[in-house]
C-alpha cells in the first residue's frame, strides 16, 4: 500500500499559487518549473493561442495536487506533479483540488488527456486527445458546477494494466471551463497537472544528467550570460531548475543566487541552459558555481568565466545621401555667389578714372 503525504494547503485555502509548503517538504531548496495554466481559443476546432473570452468574464480555473507518496518527500516534482514508478497491475489514487477562479458560476470538467516529452519540452495534445496513459486515468467527479472562488476535491485514479509494457509515459489531468460563445468562436480555459509515470518490474529506473563546462559571453545588446550544455543520461524525463552564483569577481564582487531553469528534457536529450545577468557586470574573471536539480536528482558544476568587452553600439545605417547632395549644392552655390561678387567689384575698380594731378 502506498502511503501518501499532504503536499499543499488544506482544502479551504483560497489561492493555490500563494500556499506555502510545509517546512518538512521544503528541501531541497531548488526552484521548480511552474505548472503552466493553458487556455485556448477554438474556431472550427482549430487550436490557436490562449485567450480570454472577448464577450464575457474571464475563463479561468485552477487545479493543484494534494497528495504525494511518502517515499518521495524529498522529490520536489512529486509535490507538484504526479510522478511515480509502478509495477504492471498496480493502482494508485491522488487527490487534487479544483477552484473556479472565474467571476461567475461555471461548470468545471475534469479529465485526462495525452502529453509527450520531445526535444521542445513537455507538450500537450490538443483537446481531449487520448494516449495509453490517459486511458488508464479516471477522474471523479467528471463534472462539477462551482460558484466564483468555490473549490471541490477530486480523486485521480491511475490503474496500470497487468499486460502494460515497461517504459515512461506522460499525460495531463485537466480542469476545464467553457467560455462565452460568440458566433463560431468558443473560448476554453483549462489548467492541468502533469503526470510522469514509469512502468516496469523492480525499482524505479535511475534519473541522471551531466552539466558541461560553464561558459560566459555577452548578447548583442551587451547583456552578460553564463551557459552550460546539459544532457539527460538517465532513464526518466527531467524538469531542470537551479541557481547560479558568481564570486571572486573584479574588486571582490559576488553575484547570486540567480534563478535558472530549462524546459523538460527527454530521455537522451540535451539542451543549453543560459542564465542572463545584469548588464552592468564587469568582464571578469569570475568564479562560477551552477547547481541544477530535477526532483531529488542534483548536479553541480564550477568553473571560471569571463564575459568579454561590451560590444560597440552599431553604426547608424540610415541613408543620408540626399542630405549630403543637398548640403554640397548649397555650399557650391555660396562659393559661386562669392566669386561673382568678388569679380564684379574688381572689374569696377579697374574701370574707375584716375584722379587729376
Amino acid at each position: 500500500m502506498t502511503v501518501l503525504v499532504t503536499t499543499g494547503a488544506p482544502a479551504s485555502a483560497a489561492a493555490p499559487a500563494s500556499v506555502p509548503r510545509p517546512a518538512a517538504f521544503a528541501e531541497p531548496d531548488i526552484p521548480e518549473v511552474d505548472v503552466p495554466a493553458e487556455g485556448r481559443e477554438e474556431r472550427d476546432r482549430t487550436q490557436s493561442s490562449p485567450t480570454a473570452s472577448p464577450s464575457g468574464p474571464d475563463v479561468s480555473v485552477g487545479i493543484r495536487l494534494l497528495d504525494a507518496p511518502i517515499d518521495r518527500r524529498d522529490d520536489t516534482r512529486a509535490h507538484k506533479y504526479i510522478v511515480d514508478h509502478l509495477k504492471p497491475g498496480t493502482t494508485i489514487k491522488r487527490r487534487v483540488m479544483v477552484e473556479n477562479t472565474s467571476e461567475i458560476r461555471r461548470k468545471v470538467s475534469l479529465y485526462a488527456a495525452a502529453a509527450d516529452v520531445t526535444a521542445d519540452g513537455f507538450e500537450y495534445a490538443p483537446d481531449r486527445t487520448e494516449n495509453e496513459l490517459s486511458s488508464w486515468i479516471d477522474v471523479q467527479p467528471r463534472e462539477e458546477a462551482l460558484a466564483p472562488g468555490e473549490e471541490v476535491e477530486a480523486l485521480v485514479t491511475i490503474e496500470v494494466p497487468r499486460e502494460a509494457e515497461s517504459g515512461e509515459r506522460y499525460a495531463v489531468v485537466w480542469a476545464e471551463v467553457p467560455g462565452t460563445d460568440d458566433g463560431n468562436v468558443r473560448n476554453i480555459g483549462r489548467s492541468g497537472i502533469r503526470v510522469y509515470l514509469s512502468v516496469g518490474p523492480g525499482g524505479e529506473p535511475p534519473s541522471g544528467f551531466d552539466i558541461g563546462p560553464l561558459t560566459g559571453g555577452r548578447e548583442k545588446d551587451g547583456t552578460p550570460f553564463v551557459s552550460a550544455e546539459v544532457r539527460n543520461t538517465g532513464q526518466r524525463a527531467l524538469d531542470l531548475a537551479g541557481e547560479l552564483w558568481l564570486s571572486d569577481g573584479p574588486g571582490g564582487l559576488s553575484v547570486g543566487p540567480v534563478k535558472a531553469e530549462a524546459h523538460t528534457l527527454p530521455l537522451d536529450g540535451s539542451t543549453t541552459v543560459r542564465v542572463p545577468l545584469d548588464r552592468r557586470l564587469p568582464d571578469g574573471p569570475w568564479s562560477a558555481k551552477f547547481a541544477l536539480a530535477s526532483g531529488w536528482t542534483k548536479r553541480t558544476a564550477t568553473g571560471t568565466v569571463t564575459f568579454g568587452a561590451v560590444p560597440a553600439a552599431a553604426a547608424s545605417t540610415e541613408d543620408r545621401t540626399d542630405e549630403a547632395i543637398t548640403a554640397g549644392l548649397v555650399t557650391s552655390g555660396l562659393v559661386l555667389a562669392l566669386f561673382v561678387v568678388y569679380a564684379y567689384r574688381r572689374r569696377n575698380r579697374l574701370r574707375a578714372p584716375a584722379p587729376a594731378a
